[in-house]
């Protein structure tokens, strides 16, 4: 049986809130956009690399901005045209909803390449914080941690390497080296790793993955989906957002007196951008992670299949912009505010607080943001005991009175179950509702 709560909730836009007013529009936000790449030039990268990733990046802010100045009126047209990436799949992400924006074949299984490294980072940080690993604890380099081909951050067999210095090397040199040796030390065996990484991605929801090695090098058995990596790169930040923060906008890493720069264009293009991976195999192509936070918002854009190093820095951007110019973000809730308290059965607690544990926010089309409505529908009877995080209900917004997401709602504390007398009344109650 579900309930659903007598209230509805007109959104606020983020912009309309005062957020987002710095960034110009029009031909002001080109001069504004070819300043700030001015500014965030490619420092420390060849000059080579420089001319040809400028030329690449003022291609995208001049489609950006001439698309910005043919676009009519706002709420002219309910949803907005999809931009032409030219990728084998890609998608786009609210992160404060997990709203997919626009997508190609996002469910389309392909080769993730070294996107892999994402779930291998993901059972890291996890490790960390469980206690198994810590930070400066010595890593053995096993022959077969020092023999793995592909990209390296070169570690030497037979010596300790901190587990730090393995997490740097795996995400910012997308060191193959380092991922087994980290995963030999958080399961004895990179074959024992790939079946925790399989579990993990079954928890996470990632339908579509499946995982055979720890750094991504290409197994026919080895694969996944825009979507599921976009649910992974997700999971990483909501779950880990201080090891996010720190390790992924690191623009290179020097280790046994090599340097490397961190392969993502993006984190000098724009500095808005703070992650998150990039990936590469023959039969993969070129592909990139990233992530764009402006203001309260973040986007996050997954694109694979790109034909060049440049065109996947390029179309990135352009999925990035599209999402900024074309949606406003509208604040339903806070993280932890409480959308409505929920009856509780047999529970030690005859309520509990139902909402969101992150904030959530959601994208619509430009000049909609006060046509969005959401109604709470409920799982009822709902008896204990309830753990916190448990779905609870379904927040079911419309748009123009129009259904336009579905999203879960989660019990924001624990509810224990009673004693026997309180599950006895319950019980009895249960039986005439």
């Amino acid at each position: 049986m579900h309930r659903v709560s007598e209230f509805t909730y007109c959104g606020k836009s983020l912009r309309s809130a005062g957020y987002g007013r710095s960034r110009p529009e029009g031909p002001a936000r080109l001069r504004y956009n070819q300043a700030l790449f001015s500014r965030w030039s490619l420092t420390g990268m060849s000059d080579r690399i420089s001319r040809r990733f400028s030329s690449v990046f003022r291609a995208s802010v001049l489609a950006g901005c001439a698309s910005l100045l043919l676009a009519g009126p706002a709420g002219a047209q309910q949803m907005p045209p999809a931009p032409g990436i030219a990728a084998k799949a890609w998608l786009l992400v609210e992160f404060g909803s997990g709203q997919t924006l626009v997508a190609e074949n996002a469910d389309q299984r392909v080769d993730p390449a070294s996107l892999t490294k994402l779930m291998t980072a993901y059972l890291t940080f996890s490790a960390l914080k469980q206690g198994v690993l810590k930070l400066d604890q010595g890593v053995p380099v096993t022959e077969k941690a020092w023999r793995t081909g592909g990209s390296k951050m070169f570690i030497k067999v037979g010596t300790q390497v901190p587990v730090e210095d393995l997490i740097k090397g795996m995400i910012v040199q997308s060191g193959n080296d380092a991922c087994v040796a980290l995963a030999e030390a958080i399961a004895g065996s990179e074959e024992r790793f790939a079946q925790m990484m399989n579990q993990e991605a079954a928890r996470l929801g990632m339908k579509n993955t499946h995982y055979m090695n720890a750094t991504g090098l290409p197994d026919p058995e080895h694969y996944a989906t825009a979507r599921d990596l976009a649910t992974l790169t997700t999971a990483i930040i909501r779950d880990f957002p201080t090891e996010y923060a720190k390790y992924y906008s690191m623009k290179e890493f020097r280790y046994n007196n090599i340097t490397q720069p961190n392969r993502n264009r993006l984190l000098w293009a724009d500095p808005t951008v703070d992650g998150v991976k990039t990936g590469h195999t023959e039969s993969a192509g070129y592909c990139l992670i990233s992530s764009s936070k402006r203001g309260p918002r973040r986007l996050l854009s997954v694109l694979l299949g790109a034909e060049s190093d440049g065109m996947r820095a390029q179309e990135s951007l352009k999925l990035l912009n599209h999402g900024f110019q074309y949606y406003d973000a509208v604040s339903l809730y806070t993280k932890n505010q409480t959308v409505s308290e929920l009856k509780v059965f047999k529970g030690k607690d005859n309520t509990v607080r139902a909402g969101f544990q992150n904030d959530f926010i959601l994208a619509v089309p430009k000049g909609y943001s006060s046509r969005i409505q959401a109604q709470l529908e409920s799982k009822q009877p709902l008896v204990a005991p309830v753990s916190q995080g448990q779905v609870i209900g379904t927040m079911k917004v419309s748009l123009d009175g129009k259904p336009y997401g579905e999203y879960p709602v989660v019990a924001l504390d624990a509810v224990p179950v009673a004693g026997i007398l309180g599950r006895g009344i319950d019980s009895i109650k249960l039986w005439f509702k």
